[in-house]
């Protein structure tokens, strides 16, 4: 009885954190939408007014990727998994996960809401890729290590199509146990 009294204890102060989340980004405090969020800030990026928006989740306002649409995932691990909708793809992925999975379970295995990498994916080129490995698409579609170095635009700046400034970086490093290596 302990646990379970200790256990809603925790659940109505995390309830508590949802509705601050919520009344901050003006959409339900899951994973999904708050990536969608620090996103939309961090990278100058449009978001659509619908979050169920077919393929994409906004347009990039300004830079070098200005008027191009980009799907956005925040993922607590990174797994090299990402969820590929074949019917509807984006020019982007814009992906913003947390450390490196150890294990190969969750038993006893937190998943805290962290950006400790950001990863650009040109869509088109990537599914192309991923359908010429005949890979099946779709929800948590594997994408090999050497594609995920080469997308990496947090905190190592590998993917020129989208480089930092220091403010990004910084704003980035708020949800990191990372700093931007340039």
């Amino acid at each position: 009885m302990e646990e379970l009294k200790e256990l809603a204890e925790l659940i109505r102060q995390r309830n508590a954190l949802g509705k601050e989340i919520t009344r901050i980004i003006g959409r339900p405090g899951q994973i999904g939408h708050l990536g969608e969020f620090i996103a939309a800030r961090v990278f100058d990026i449009a978001l659509e007014t619908s979050a169920v928006n077919k393929g994409f989740d906004g347009r990039f306002r300004s830079g070098p990727l200005a008027g191009k649409s980009v799907n956005i995932k925040w993922y607590a691990k990174k797994e090299g998994l990402l969820d590929i909708r074949v019917d509807a793809v984006p020019d982007f992925y814009l992906v913003l996960t947390g450390p490196p999975t150890k294990v190969l379970h969750s038993r006893g295995e937190d998943r805290p809401w962290l950006i400790d990498s950001a990863f650009l994916f040109d869509a088109v080129p990537l599914v192309e890729s991923l359908r010429l490995r005949e890979l099946k698409l779709g929800v948590a579609t594997s994408v090999r290590n050497a594609l995920w170095a080469a997308a990496e635009v947090f905190p190592n700046a590998r993917n020129e199509k989208l480089p930092l400034s220091p403010d990004q970086c910084a704003m980035l490093s708020l949800f990191s146990s990372n700093q931007c290596a340039g």
